[in-house]
């Protein structure tokens, strides 16, 4: 029989106390709250303390975490990560050449990602199944993780990391290249046979290339189309667009894409039409505030970075002030990996309400990824995923922005860091109980 992990002997029934609940909704803060958790990892009770059920005797035998005053709120979601890479590596390139170290880089970044308060990620290219199968089996500790595994592009297109000789840079890991409708169909079927969950797809071409532009088209729209039906064969998997001009925007629209990843060409028909069809959009706003550095980047992609910079904070404030889906994603290694959460401020600073910026990274992302029923909000049968911070968020933002700030974060019950030492039996080392 197979030892049961060190995560799985560790959870307990969790109560924390003294805290001052935002429960992902977009309901209004509650003072004086409690969030209970049964030894199983789901929540049995959120709201306030006057109606919790009683903390002594037989009705609660598990530990007692004391917030001390401060903010609970659910586990946070990055919808668009590239975990796999160092932070402004070179496309394609996962920096170390030994597979070994990086995989051993690649679990550090995603320990940096659970500590910033992401209990939930999902990659959108170069990231093996295998390590989500780590996390699920408790082999290493990060976010539950869903993978796209590789990108799908036509040759030439933003996933195209091959050199002019042929020299694939990403070692086969980064891209699928399709060209027709059936080739379209092949490269699907090739990440779903690799294990991914969902699709991606370049519908435009990008920043980090440097054979195109991000007004240039990707797929054909008839491609994207096939895409989709392909994906509808096969257990309805999302798919998501890295679609960054309006064109390629347009035409992942009307192929059935489930979501817009950058959108920085957004213009009003694509906005119509994204709300017409609940077509979630993802920003990576971080990219614009967080990811443009000189000295580190390309030419190439430092030039089309500032040029589009003014037109992706008009064009994303627009969609924000037009109700358009927005779901929390940063692109983290074009920006930096552990600082995922500074995502909000950047969503606030272009016109969100701070509880709807913690919505679009609760709630809605949940939504985009299909775990509603289970995540981003902390409501009796939900999933234990919660963080605790220091300050008001919702009176500044910015301090979900700074990992240091995030002083506890429960994953599916279990205490993954307790810096403050909140929790009696916890060990506060660097979060690890």
């Amino acid at each position: 029989m197979t030892e049961p992990t060190t995560s799985e002997t560790t959870r307990t029934a969790l109560r924390v106390e003294n805290a001052t609940l935002v429960d992902g909704t977009g309901a209004a803060p509650i003072a004086d709250a409690v969030v209970i958790a049964d030894a199983e990892g789901t929540i049995t009770y959120a709201g306030p303390a006057a109606t919790a059920p009683p903390a002594s005797g037989d009705a609660f035998t598990g530990r007692v975490i004391d917030a001390g005053g401060r903010t609970v709120l659910p586990g946070f979601f990055d919808c668009h990560t590239h975990l796999a890479y160092a932070h402004a590596s070179q496309p394609g390139r996962r920096g170390e050449l030994d597979p070994v170290l990086v995989t051993f880089d690649t679990a550090t970044r995603m320990r940096q990602t659970l500590d910033a308060g992401i209990t939930t990620a999902r990659d959108l290219g170069g990231l093996a199944t295998g390590y989500r199968t780590a996390v699920e089996t408790g082999r290493i500790e990060g976010p539950r993780l869903h993978t796209a595994v590789r990108i799908i592009s036509h040759t030439g297109g933003h996933a195209d990391v091959r050199l002019p000789d042929g020299t694939d840079l990403s070692g086969g890991e980064m891209s699928e290249l399709a060209d027709t409708e059936d080739e379209a169909r092949l490269a699907v079927r090739k990440v779903l046979r690799a294990g991914a969950d969902l699709v991606k797809i370049c519908a435009t071409g990008g920043m980090g290339s440097p054979y195109d532009q991000p007004d240039d088209e990707g797929l054909l729209e008839e491609e994207i189309r096939a895409v989709v039906d392909e994906c509808r064969r096969h257990g309805g998997k999302p798919v998501a667009a890295h679609a960054q001009g309006n064109a390629g925007i347009l035409n992942a629209i009307r192929g059935g894409v489930t979501s817009i990843e950058h959108g920085y060409g957004l213009d009003d028909r694509a906005l119509e039409m994204a709300g017409e069809r609940g077509v979630f959009v993802v920003p990576t706003l971080s990219t614009v505030y967080a990811g443009i550095n000189k000295a580190t980047m390309e030419h190439y992609h430092y030039e089309k970075k500032v040029r589009w910079s003014g037109i992706t904070k008009e064009n994303i404030s627009r969609a924000i002030e037009q109700g358009a889906k927005i779901a929390l994603g940063t692109d983290a290694a074009v920006c930096p990996h552990g600082q995922n959460l500074m995502e909000l401020s950047y969503l606030v600073d272009l016109g969100m309400d701070p509880m709807d910026a913690i919505v679009a990274g609760t709630r809605t992302a949940a939504e985009l990824l299909g775990v509603a029923d289970r995540l981003g909000t902390l409501a009796p049968g939900r999933v234990a995923d919660l963080v605790i911070c220091e300050g008001d968020p919702l009176a500044d933002i910015g301090v979900l922005g700074d990992p240091a700030n995030v002083v506890c974060v429960v994953q599916d019950g279990h205490v993954r860091k307790d810096t403050k030492g909140l929790l009696p039996s916890a060990t506060p080392a660097g979060g690890r109980p």
